[in-house]
């Protein structure tokens, strides 16, 4: 290497190394100043710094530099986008603000594929996805996406959800009612005592069941308390679900790996070999292991008629010998095994 190139490998650490001290000094001081860069250029020292600056680097040239340097510490400084599944209003919304709060920027999505898109195109840090109801099971699409997408599993919700029945009109007077498919199934036994002429038509999100409601003359939807504040719809009957535990699991994806906390969950894909036995032979590594299964759903692979792959929760983390010794085995009994993430436990909803 010639000695030119030491010395030019060096300046650019040293220049690397001064940027993140500039940025960390800026988010620091973001602390007692609302934009301590704008407080930079009104208060004339850096531009006398560029002015007076000698080399081959003009003063424009330098200004320019600088407005992409700050431009850059002002991204680090905003709180970091989330993205839901949307719109506005729904279980998923409630679950990512009882999560992230509301000083976070969040991105509605129409549908769990642009969830995952979102993160993985780096337009949001952060995306929630439905994953199972304690009384409908699980959610294929989420358990799908997981398969082709390079997302990372961070965390893990647990929220207890209430199903209101809301509209402007009297329950009498009910001449439709709308909801998202799963909370039908959520309320189906209270619907055929109470409502079992109401025809049900199915929507999108329960806050487009809420909308609808709202726009419509003696039409009712079932919501959750978020939906009927939006559209300012009263509650005709709260709480109508079947079941009184009645949960939600999300997920919270991301791109980094979660540090362990001794109370973890890790969630792995896996597909089998195609011969007798194998189903079996792949879940006698967890048992060898002492590793408790929480979670299992088989989904159809989609590259190959009757071709399946597994998805897998169980107590622990990657980090651990013990589940790495695990997955060691479970990798030379099936034909594939992709770590999804591992994550901290949620507790149980109250």
């Amino acid at each position: 290497m010639h000695a030119w190139q030491n010395q030019l490998e060096t300046l650019d650490k040293q220049l690397l190394d001064l940027l993140n001290a500039r940025c960390r000094l800026v988010g620091t001081a973001a602390g007692g100043a609302a934009d301590p860069e704008q407080a930079l250029w009104e208060s004339g020292e850096l531009e006398r710094l560029l002015a007076a600056g000698q080399g081959p680097l003009s003063a424009e040239r330098a200004k320019a530099i600088f407005r992409e340097i700050q431009a850059a510490a002002l991204e680090l400084r905003q709180a970091p986008a989330v993205a839901y599944l949307g719109p506005s209003g729904t279980n998923t919304h409630q679950a990512a603000l009882g999560r992230f709060g509301n000083t976070v920027h969040y991105l509605a999505r129409p549908t769990i594929p642009d969830v995952f898109e979102a993160v993985t195109r780096n337009q949001a840090a952060f995306g929630v996805v439905p994953v199972e109801n304690s009384t409908e099971g699980a959610v294929t699409y989420t358990l799908d996406m997981f398969a082709d997408s390079p997302v990372k599993i961070s965390a893990e919700i647990n929220m207890r959800i209430h199903n209101h029945l809301i509209g402007s009109g009297s329950r009498e007077r009910l001449r439709v009612l709308y909801s998202h498919p799963q909370v039908f199934g959520q309320c189906r036994q209270w619907l055929r005592r109470h409502l079992p002429a109401v025809p049900l038509v199915e929507t999108f999100s329960t806050t487009e069941a809420a909308a609808r409601a709202a726009a419509e003359e003696d039409a009712g939807a079932i919501a959750g308390p978020l939906a009927a504040e939006q559209y300012r719809l009263p509650v005709m009957e709260a709480n109508i679900e079947d079941t009184a535990g009645n949960t939600t699991r999300f997920f919270v994806i991301g791109t980094r790996d979660t540090a362990p906390t001794g109370n973890d969950k890790t969630s792995i894909l896996f597909a089998i070999k195609d011969r007798v036995g194998a189903l079996l032979d792949s879940l006698e590594p967890f048992r060898r292991h002492g590793i408790s299964l929480s979670f299992i759903e088989s989904r159809p692979s989609r590259r190959k008629s009757w071709d399946y792959h597994f998805f897998v929760d169980f107590v622990g983390h990657a980090a651990e010998p013990k589940v790495q010794a695990m997955l060691h085995d479970l990798g030379e009994q099936c034909q594939s095994v992709k770590l999804l993430g591992s994550y901290p436990r949620a507790a149980a909803p109250t």
